[in-house]
């Protein structure tokens, strides 16, 4: 049995010491993007008793290993999980945000996990004069959806290690920034059923805060610890890199 099914039958296992005082009903998850943070948002929601489609860029041909690796979960293209899910969560490299299927996204929620890395992304002129943040750029191609900013924050081995119970004393929070309050709260409740306290981020135009090089990013906090690196950021001040591999 490969490591990734024995962490899904843990997660599965133990579903019930992480589940939240009030459950949201069982939703229909897409994932636009089959990297680290896609494949383990994935496992996540499915322990949690969601239904979940993955997809990539190179269509479901390219993923028979998936459905093996992650018992449960579906396959399809990106518009097919576009199609799929009431909340999709969006997981792939910047520079392909235009790739989304904006016309099977419109009403929906859709979580934004991008980050900008100039080098693979080629460069961006309004984010490298911080005049827009990359959750903008992907409501502006997607006008109709209520984008929420959520795991972009998170090294996906993370994800999996650091889920907890609800109330758990050293439960890690992440952040989340929506122009939409509806949307933001769903997503603050999909995120207590997967393990992690939230802390509100603010509006998409607030979302830089938690962007590559603040710092909130890729780091261990709980709420408290997590607002007050939240109100530390600077607008034009970058950090040394934090030396993992994220995506």
């Amino acid at each position: 049995m490969d490591t990734k099914t024995l962490i899904y039958r843990h997660l599965v296992a133990n579903h019930h010491n992480r589940s939240p005082v009030h459950r949201s009903k069982d939703m229909k998850i897409g994932v636009i993007g089959a990297g680290f943070i896609g494949r383990a948002v994935a496992e996540l929601a499915l322990a949690a008793g969601h239904e979940v489609m993955l997809s990539n860029s190179r269509g479901p041909q390219t993923m028979s290993s998936v459905p093996s690796g992650i018992p449960g979960v579906q396959v399809g293209s990106a518009e097919d999980a576009a199609r799929f899910g009431d909340v999709v969560l969006v997981a792939i490299p910047l520079e392909h945000y235009r790739s989304v299927p904006a016309q099977w996204l419109e009403g929906k929620v859709v979580m934004d996990a991008n980050n900008y890395y100039p080098n693979r992304d080629g460069h961006i002129p309004a984010l490298d004069r911080f005049e827009t943040t990359t959750s903008r750029l992907l409501a502006e191609h997607l006008p109709h959806a209520q984008v929420v900013k959520v795991f972009n924050a998170i090294f996906a081995p993370d994800l999996t290690q650091d889920a907890r119970p609800h109330g758990a004393s050293d439960r890690r929070a992440l952040p989340v920034a929506a122009d939409d309050a509806a949307a933001k709260a769903q997503v603050i409740s999909l995120l207590d059923e997967l393990g992690f306290d939230a802390v509100d981020a603010g509006g998409l135009d607030d979302s830089w805060r938690f962007e590559r090089g603040k710092p909130a990013y890729c780091i261990p906090l709980d709420q408290a610890g997590l607002e007050a690196a939240l109100a530390k950021a600077e607008r034009t001040v970058e950090l040394p890199a934090v030396e993992r591999t994220r995506r």
